[in-house]
């Protein structure tokens, strides 16, 4: 059987408090259809997501196929995604796969994390219209990022939900592949898989779904070791840590089981997941590093490197990328041989590169300050610099979640202020990989200290050079401020833990 095969997806995780997404957004990361989108994922070297590329690239591997190549857009994180744009990008999905005719699977490449501005579950919106016009008989497979919200409507439209087994994101183009590897078995068996989802109440900040240690590892641990004793029956278990920021019903860790053909057998493991998870709940609370304590570490000369994490300001969960607080704090404090990395600043990279390196001057940080809500950290700082390097942005990422994917940074400037080394970018990312600093000549392995504006995604990408214990999580502030008492959401469903100490589930 050479089956066809639409391909599509739109990815976003999106930030409720955090400035909305525009059709710019997605185009300036991904926005590809057609022969084109084809062509990118079979690429060397890929830019477009990782499992978009895995999946295509298993289906290649083993046997013949017809892609059927839609769209894929993707933006990196942000608030909720316009109106216009998202029914623009499902409209044209809707309008390729309408005129390819029919189609035996279709293949979506989603985060599972999105929120528009006019619904709460575009997410599952989408894949119901996908679902309306491919028909009842193709099968629908879906790859998601761990921290997705899981609504109903996306499992009752889908037949396969695969999402990452990794924190920081190691596996993407894994899980691709085993969509693909999962579809060719469904197709060849000719009957339909079972899901079943179980979420109970819990709703974690995203630093305490770590998959190397911690509650939520061993929840995906327990979930791999059980389909492992099960044998066949159950096709695939996935454990959703989801993302509080977006601030939706569907918000809260969620239990994904797909069988084989058994409802009965998805749903019993689902819940047995479902209830180890609750029973380790207690280790879903982390307590960050204060400020000053930071700054006191960062001056002190007689201990190990050590790797910060600006907690508050992560680009990868909707954060500025421009906040000042932590290196405001840093250069008052006179504090030496510390790499930062990476602030989002396209006029200060322009500048710079209009000056050249060698050239001294004062870097003006956010001389643009904004005044939205999202804008309000995101405080003008200056001080004497020295350019010591400048790049074009164009680089191919080293080690973790980013390692072999294709990056365009635009203009970037290596700044020197006082003890400090700044990387400014002009594309706001997260800093995962020491590509960042290494395009410019900064040595992260002579640093007495290095800074970035991630989460949690740089401990892969840093690993040779920081262990666990000198990797400092900073109680900064931020879009992304994992401090969660702080936040007013308000669809969150509750009570839940760990904002209601004494929520009560019996499953």
């Amino acid at each position: 059987m050479e089956p066809r095969v639409a391909l599509l997806g739109m990815i976003l995780e999106s930030n409720r408090f955090a400035k909305p997404a525009t059709e710019k957004d997605f185009r300036s990361l991904t926005w590809l259809s057609g022969d084109a989108l084809l062509e990118e994922a079979r690429a060397p070297v890929p830019s477009l997501a990782t499992e978009f590329a895995g999946f295509v690239s298993a289906m290649d591997a083993t046997g013949p196929w017809t892609p059927v190549p839609c769209l894929l857009a993707a933006s990196h994180p942000a608030g909720p995604v316009e109106e216009a744009t998202f029914e623009k990008a499902v409209a044209e999905m809707e309008n390729a796969l309408r005129n390819a005719g029919p189609v035996d699977a279709v293949y979506i490449c989603n985060h599972g994390a999105m929120v528009a501005t006019h619904l709460d579950d575009p997410d599952g919106a989408l894949v119901q219209r996908i679902r309306a016009v491919a028909g009842a008989t193709p099968i629908l497979v879906m790859t998601l990022d761990l921290h997705a919200n899981i609504s109903q409507a996306m499992v009752d439209a889908t037949d396969l939900i695969v999402g990452y087994r990794t924190n920081p994101h190691v596996d993407m183009r894994e899980r691709g592949e085993e969509a693909a590897f999962s579809l060719r078995r469904i197709l060849a068996a000719g009957t339909r898989p079972a899901m079943a989802l179980v979420k109970p109440p819990i709703s974690p900040a995203s630093v305490t779904l770590l998959t190397a240690e911690g509650p939520y590892g061993a929840a995906i641990d327990y979930g791999q070791r059980r389909q492992a004793e099960l044998g066949g029956a159950i096709l695939n278990v996935s454990a959703f840590g989801s993302f509080i920021f977006s601030d939706v019903q569907d918000c809260g860790l969620s239990i994904v089981v797909t069988a084989r053909k058994d409802p009965e057998a998805a749903q019993s493991l689902a819940q047995e997941i479902a209830d180890f998870a609750w029973a380790e709940r207690a280790g879903f609370r982390r307590r960050l590093m204060p400020l000053e304590d930071a700054v006191a570490m960062a001056r002190d000369e007689n201990r190990a490197p050590v790797i910060y994490s600006d907690a508050g300001d992560n680009p990868g969960g909707g954060g500025s990328g421009r906040t000042t607080e932590l290196l405001s704090a840093l250069h008052a404090a006179g504090a030496e041989n510390v790499l930062y990395g990476s602030f989002f600043d396209p006029e200060l990279a322009e500048e710079a590169h209009r000056l050249g390196v060698g050239a001294r001057f004062t870097a003006r940080f956010n001389r643009n300050q904004g005044s939205d809500p999202w804008d309000r950290w995101d405080s003008p700082f200056s001080a004497e610099a020295e350019i010591v390097a400048l790049g074009d942005g164009e680089v191919v990422g080293e080690r973790g979640m980013t390692a072999g994917r294709r990056l365009t940074l635009g203009r970037t400037a290596a700044l020197r202020v006082g003890g400090i080394d700044v990387v400014v970018i002009s594309d706001r990312t997260q800093t995962a990989d020491p590509v960042f600093f290494h395009m410019l000549n900064l040595n992260v392995g002579k640093a007495h200290t290095v800074v970035v504006k991630s989460r949690g995604h740089f401990r892969a990408g840093f690993a040779g050079w920081f262990s666990p214990d000198r990797v400092k999580e900073v109680d900064t502030g931020g879009l992304t401020s994992p401090v969660l008492e702080r936040w007013p959401f308000k669809r969150i469903p509750r009570p839940s833990f760990p904002l209601d100490p004494d929520t009560v589930w019996r499953g």
